[in-house]
């Protein structure tokens, strides 16, 4: 081997020995705890986790009425305003009816004549029963003395004698007709002044139950029409609002349907008082409607302080599912693959990066429980994986699940 190829075969072997230590300083430097990146982690804990439904609609009041008039009158006196709070059968207003209070004073007086008409008809029974008594007797007495000495008594006197005793018994039966003639009348006499004193204890007008009267239609001296009109138009009163206890009426989606339970608490965000209530699901449709794949429900709100008023705008918020005491991890911390899968960026003994998969249970909006793949404890990247390769060796800050250090 000449000079020349000496020199090239050195100038070679310097050349790979170059860039052999170029590529152990690279490997060298991805090591260096000095160099490794600063990644955001979260330990693995237990919690308990529940999944909840929201839904926002407005308070309604338990029930809410117009007042009518049954009868037709003057507005005498007003006892309620705007705003009134009312017990159950308290006095709202009192109409002036003087046509009905005369129809009573006419009910009152054929009530008392036809009394008069049932004692005359009672005493005229006891008279014909008293004159058929003695027309039979004689008619009795004269047979039987006939029956013993026919010379002494003459057929004429037995046969005026018969006469006489049909003739009471037929009075006895006339008189009785006439008696029961007057008890249906007097029967019907005392069922229409019934009828007209209850149309007339119509004009006071009293609260069907405990509200509060959230509108006044009419004051007094107005005349109100009888409500049985079938005209829309008939004026009420006011109208009476149950608020003591408030009607949250919302449409649970078919997929939370099965959820649903009677009875069951729940929580109550009102945000005109930015308080939290409680009520309770008291009842529900039990259908779905077709057109927007919803259930009625309906949660009921105890409001005895009247701190709630109907309108108010307020969100529900119930429990669908939970767990108790389960391991794991805020939602930025797992990339989820579907169907019960996902994986995470593991962090272990020494600060090495390790994809690992894992199998998830019930979501939150915040959580993911892990049924598997991880234990307490263990660190994994929080936030974006993709800034991170598995192997990588990374410096872990811990952070809260809230994303704070």
């Amino acid at each position: 081997m000449n000079k020349a190829n000496r020199r090239k075969l050195l100038g070679l072997f310097l050349a790979g020995g170059l860039l052999a230590g170029c590529g152990s300083g690279r490997d060298l430097k991805a090591d260096d705890p000095a160099k490794a990146p600063t990644a955001a982690v979260v330990k693995v804990a237990r919690q308990d986790l529940t999944n909840d439904l929201e839904i926002a609609s407005e308070l309604e009041p338990f029930q809410e009425i117009e007042v009518y008039a049954k009868v037709s009158g003057y507005i005498k006196k007003l006892y309620v305003d705007w705003g009134t709070h009312v017990k159950q059968g308290q006095l709202l207003a009192v109409l002036e009816i003087p046509e009905l209070q005369q129809q009573l004073e006419q009910d009152e007086a054929a009530l008392r004549r036809s009394e008069q008409d049932h004692l005359r008809a009672q005493e005229e029974l006891n008279r014909a029963e008293s004159a058929y008594k003695v027309a039979h007797l004689s008619y009795t007495r004269l047979a039987d003395v006939q029956k013993s000495r026919p010379e002494l008594i003459a057929q004429q006197e037995i046969d005026v004698a018969q006469g006489k005793d049909v003739q009471a018994s037929a009075g006895v039966s006339s008189a009785r007709d006439a008696l029961a003639a007057s008890q249906q009348e007097m029967i019907s006499a005392k069922a229409a002044l019934e009828k007209n004193r209850a149309m007339f204890a119509y004009s006071r007008m009293t609260a069907p139950f405990e509200g509060v009267v959230t509108e006044i239609y009419a004051y007094t001296g107005a005349l109100l029409p009888a409500g049985t009109s079938s005209n829309k138009g008939t004026l009420a009163l006011c109208r009476l609002s149950q608020s003591n206890v408030l009607r949250l009426v919302i449409p649970v989606p078919e997929r939370a349907v099965g959820d649903i339970r009677d009875g069951e608490t729940v929580a109550i965000e009102v945000s005109g008082t930015k308080k939290i209530f409680n009520g309770e699901i008291a009842r529900s449709s039990g259908q779905i409607e077709a057109q927007t794949r919803t259930m009625h429900t309906e949660v009921q709100v105890p409001n005895p302080k009247y701190e709630l008023v109907p309108g108010m705008y307020a969100s529900v918020k119930i429990p669908l599912h939970s767990a108790k005491n389960v391991l794991s991890l805020p939602v930025q911390a797992v990339q989820s693959s579907g169907e019960g899968q996902g994986s995470v960026l593991l962090v272990k003994a020494d600060n090495h990066l390790e994809k690992r998969t894992v199998k998830l249970g019930l979501q939150t909006a915040t959580q993911v429980e892990v049924l598997s793949g991880l234990q307490q404890d263990d660190k994994v990247i929080f936030g974006e994986q993709g800034q991170f390769k598995p192997g990588e060796l990374v410096k872990p800050k811990l952070i809260q699940p809230g994303g704070t250090e």
